[in-house]
């Protein structure tokens, strides 16, 4: 099983999301999804300043196998994207938690977050999937 930072929360569409510092909230994938996806060939990424909701699809992220739509864990509005994936998508599939990043959102509605899955809940998620 991969490794699951502890300061993450996460969507069961396997999601994560990051409070930073300044309360914006980092998106991305976990690495147990990106390893169920393979290897990444495209990102479509959000338009900065678009509204996303918790739960939609802001993003959409292309493998080998696959087209997946990639769910907003909070709503408000895209204030960053990660545009090295556009030449790289790849990097989502070296480093999920940090580089891979995919959008930042500024959150309308702090108690989603309480909605979100912790780590362990998340770690016992995938393992039930496995099995």
């Amino acid at each position: 099983m991969s490794e699951i930072p502890g300061d993450l929360k996460f969507l069961k569409s396997h999601e994560w999301a990051r409070v930073e510092d300044d309360g914006l909230v980092r998106v991305g994938i976990s690495d147990h999804a990106q390893s169920q996806l393979g290897d990444l060939v495209y990102v479509e990424l959000p338009e900065i300043g678009a509204s996303v909701q918790a739960g939609h699809g802001a993003a959409v992220l292309e493998s080998v196998k696959a087209a997946s739509d990639i769910y907003s864990p909070v709503s408000g509005e895209v204030v960053e994207v990660n545009e090295m994936l556009s030449d790289k998508p790849e990097t989502v599939n070296e480093d999920a938690y940090g580089e891979g990043w995919i959008f930042v959102v500024r959150m309308s509605d702090r108690a989603e977050l309480n909605e979100l899955l912790d780590a362990d809940a998340y770690a016992e998620l995938i393992e039930n999937e496995d099995h």
